[in-house]
């Protein structure tokens, strides 16, 4: 047994130090990034923010309205080969584009992949998603994944260490997701007391990919704008968010009304809900790690995503960011005690 004694920060315990700045408005800043990808030699553009693979966020519905921003959709593994074809078939290549193809790890899984990505040219992008990244299996998934896919963009994760990190790009993922605990629907920290404060975690991987010429996306803990641009100043490429866009028309979760007010369901993909839906309930030998709430119905997603798209851009003209990928560059964080003045409620 051994403590590291570190401090390790969340994005509750920073705020940005202002810089001075030649911007004169917001519409000034460019959210649009631009990459090629280290084994795919793929070529991407747009607003790197990523809807999380939850079946009450990852929606194909998700998909087409987020792609109208240049935003993208990781798409949630549940969708049938069926559904694919009939989504593909009414989408252009703008939308498919901005899609990732979310996958476990089973033998079934990668055939299932398989015939997804023969559908069509235009879907690049594949989502190795399991709890945890750091089993053995998952390296050698990502191998035979490369393999079979040279030219696709592969996505492999969650991890919150660079030595992981680095281990995955090595077997061949172009990105690494960031992330075990933060999430708004994630237990897992209180079930098995293992996690990361995620903008340590993101910090520290990040250096981990760039030094290889990979990208991480910072999934989970994003509760509001500010911390979207937080992950990006502490260097995450992309930014993945679930909580903050669920409870919308596309996000295609369970409506309930209640004293006349309307709800939607929402669940942690390793929740009791999750399992119950999708894998005849938990198994003996494991617990649920995820909560289900009630958000209050919030209506079309564009709004939210504008808001948030605003916020960032908004965060580049305080620090002198022209450009989203300056932001890492022009970043200065300052440890706090407190985010926001309370007396009348939160925001």
């Amino acid at each position: 047994m051994r403590i590291e004694q570190d401090l390790k920060l969340g994005f509750k315990d920073v705020l940005f130090r202002p810089k001075r700045s030649t911007l004169k408005s917001r519409s000034q800043v460019e959210l649009t990034r631009e990459f090629t990808f280290k084994h795919s030699g793929r070529q991407w553009s747009g607003v790197p923010i990523i809807a999380a693979n939850m079946d009450s966020v990852g929606s194909f519905e998700m998909t087409a309205s987020l792609a109208k921003h240049g935003v993208m959709t990781a798409v949630h593994k549940h969708y049938t080969v069926a559904d694919w074809a009939e989504f593909i078939k009414n989408n252009d290549a703008s939308v498919l584009k901005n899609a990732m193809v979310s996958t476990g790890t089973s033998e079934a899984d990668f055939q299932k992949t398989k015939d997804i990505m023969a559908l069509t040219d235009n879907l690049i992008f594949i989502c190795i998603d399991i709890a945890n990244g750091y089993s053995e299996h998952l390296v050698d998934y990502v191998q035979k994944v490369r393999a079979e896919f040279p030219d696709k963009v592969i996505s492999a994760g969650n991890v919150v260490t660079g030595d992981m990190v680095e281990e995955l790009i090595l077997a061949g993922a172009d990105i690494v997701k960031v992330g075990i605990g933060p999430g708004s629907v994630c237990t897992t920290r209180v079930k098995t007391g293992v996690g990361y404060p995620q903008l340590s975690a993101i910090i520290e991987c990040a250096d981990a990919a760039h030094g290889l010429g990979g990208r991480i996306i910072g999934d989970g803990g994003c509760a509001c704008a500010g911390d979207v641009s937080k992950a990006f100043g502490g260097g995450a490429d992309f930014v993945m968010l679930g909580g903050m866009l669920a409870g919308h028309e596309e996000s295609n979760g369970e409506i309930i009304e209640q004293d006349g007010k309307m709800f939607m369901k929402f669940y942690g993909m390793s929740s009791q809900s999750a399992m119950d839906k999708h894998s005849g309930g938990v198994a003996k030998y494991r617990a649920a790690e995820g909560k289900t709430v009630l958000l209050p119905y919030r209506g079309p997603v564009d709004n939210t995503i504008q808001d948030i798209m605003g916020g960032v851009r908004s965060t580049c003209t305080y620090v002198g960011a022209a450009q989203l990928k300056e932001l890492t560059k022009r970043t200065t964080f300052i440890r706090v005690q407190e985010q926001e003045n309370n007396v009348f409620g939160k925001e």
